[in-house]
């Protein structure tokens, strides 16, 4: 309602004015001020401001001031138009953020990390001064608790990545659900190489533990496979919690007895989740592998190494990263008392990415708003021009608010009907609006349809800039040079032509 009220108000300003002018002449012929006296050789000042004002009107120099004051003052709809847009997009982000409350939002996968506990003997000596002044060496043996914390040799990610719509309301939500096939081996650490003082190491107390940034969305997690002989290893259930809130506050583990002095473990097991805008992981292996299948063809690939291999068409894409373990900053064993590594920072991943948003796109538009509505006017200067026949100022300014109506028009039905049915709409609609209304001010079919296929060109011109990505800005230049170039052609005479004929 505030851009229909502004749009009312500027038109009713550009009437008001228009009519203020002609009464006060009107008023001025009718009381004689207008008129020179005779005999005196002298002219009345008003007259000659008269006279001035309608020899101004057919300067074409006049016309362009005209044109360009009315540009501008329509930025004031446009405005408010924009206005709309970003609240709109405001009101879309919140659809999005709670949809990705209620079914899962951005999700990185961090580990799995082998934790094992450890008992180290710490002995302090002091040297201690009796009453008498002698001294006498103590020593003091203290036991700390501490927890290793080892990454895998090798770590292979199989995910297939399904893509699927949401809709609240007016609003849209690109989702996702992610299954995934996690396989790899540790190697039996040497807890000594922490530690010289170790006195028991907890292998019955040791856990797997997995971070996971969402687990509320979680559909299904596998039993994990532990060990070379899974007969006896057998399958170990998955337990809330990573038990390390300090690196992964989210997640999940798996108790474990390595009691048996294995040297190898190999692991597997399987995770399906939900999730939206894009899905990470954390290369925590010597040598990580990772392959992701989607059906979704507008990937974003993000993170600190991108994928080796990529494939991108219109059924979806496929991705492939080999990562070592010299590309990141922390080690394969540490303690997790002694050392603070955060192994979130270093990522890999995808966004499930919106080429091109609805909001986007009519911001974009509105952009161009301006320069469309300089060149209808420009158009309709030509024909003036040729047909020796004025526009006035009102109905200037009427069809500069219809084409900033456009914008409103396209926005509103983008919302239901998507943006290339609602463009076509919306500018089907204007054009037929300013060319019946073109007619009945000029009153000659040719060139009424002149300049609606002149109105359509524009917007024609309009929607390919849109529907360009990446070489959206070379098509604007282009299009800018091209109008340049016209306007130069049209007015290289105008030093000759003085007055419409």
């Amino acid at each position: 309602m505030d851009i229909l009220f502004t749009l009312i108000g500027i038109l009713f300003l550009i009437s008001a004015l228009a009519g203020f002018i002609f009464f006060i002449i009107y008023m001025a012929r009718k009381i004689g001020l207008l008129k020179a006296p005779d005999g005196d050789g002298q002219t009345d000042t008003l007259g000659e401001l008269n006279r001035y004002f309608q020899s101004a009107k057919n300067k074409l120099a006049f016309r362009f001031i005209v044109i360009a004051a009315l540009t501008l003052l329509l930025n004031i709809p446009l405005q408010e138009v924009t206005d709309v847009v970003r609240e709109r997009s405001r009101s879309y982000h919140q659809v999005l953020d709670d949809i990705a409350a209620t079914w899962g939002r951005q999700q990185t996968l961090q580990g799995p990390l082998l934790l094992i506990p450890y008992t180290e003997t710490i002995i302090t000596t002091k040297v201690v001064t009796a009453d008498d002044g002698s001294q006498q060496t103590v020593q003091h043996s203290s036991l700390n608790q501490k927890t290793a914390v080892v990454l895998p040799d090798a770590l292979n990610l199989n995910g297939q990545i399904n893509g699927q719509t949401r809709q609240r309301g007016l609003y849209q939500s690109q989702v996702y659900s992610a299954d995934l096939t996690l396989t790899g081996a540790f190697t039996r650490p040497k807890l000594q190489q922490l530690s010289n003082h170790i006195e028991t190491i907890h292998w019955d107390k040791a856990w797997l533990a997995v971070g996971l940034s969402d687990t509320q969305a979680i559909n299904q997690v596998s039993a994990l496979q532990w060990g070379t002989d899974q007969a006896k290893a057998g399958k170990i259930g998955f337990e809330p919690g990573a038990r390390i809130m300090k690196m992964l506050p989210n997640g999940f583990h798996a108790p474990l007895n390595l009691s048996n002095e294995q040297q190898r473990y190999p692991f597997s097991f399987q995770l399906q989740i939900n999730g939206s805008k894009g899905f990470y992981f954390s290369p925590v292996a010597k040598t990580t592998q990772a392959q992701l299948q989607s059906d979704w063809p507008h990937p974003s690939f993000q993170g600190d190494v991108l994928p080796k291999q990529h494939q991108i068409d219109a059924d979806g894409f496929s991705a492939h990263w080999s990562i070592p373990h010299l590309a990141r900053n922390y080690p394969q064993l540490w303690t997790l008392e002694n050392e603070d590594y955060a192994i979130a920072k270093f990522r890999a991943g995808v966004n499930i990415f919106e080429s091109v948003s609805l909001y986007a796109k009519v911001t974009r538009a509105i952009k161009y708003a301006s320069l469309f509505i300089l060149l209808t006017y420009i158009t309709f200067l030509v024909f003036e021009v040729s047909i020796g026949k004025r526009l006035h100022i009102v109905q200037y300014g009427i069809i500069g608010l219809a084409l900033a109506m456009f914008y409103l028009t396209l926005l509103s039905m983008a919302e239901h009907a998507g943006f290339a049915i609602a463009y076509l709409a919306a500018a089907l609609l204007i054009i037929a609006m300013i060319g019946c209304y073109a007619y009945s001010a000029i009153r000659s079919i040719s060139r009424t349809t002149l300049i609606t296929l002149s109105l359509s060109g524009l917007y024609l011109m309009l929607f390919i800039l849109l529907r360009l990505e990446d070489h959206a800005l070379l098509g604007g230049t282009i299009l800018l040079l091209v109008i340049l170039a016209v306007l130069m052609y049209l007015t290289r005479n105008m030093n000759r032509v003085e007055t419409i004929n």
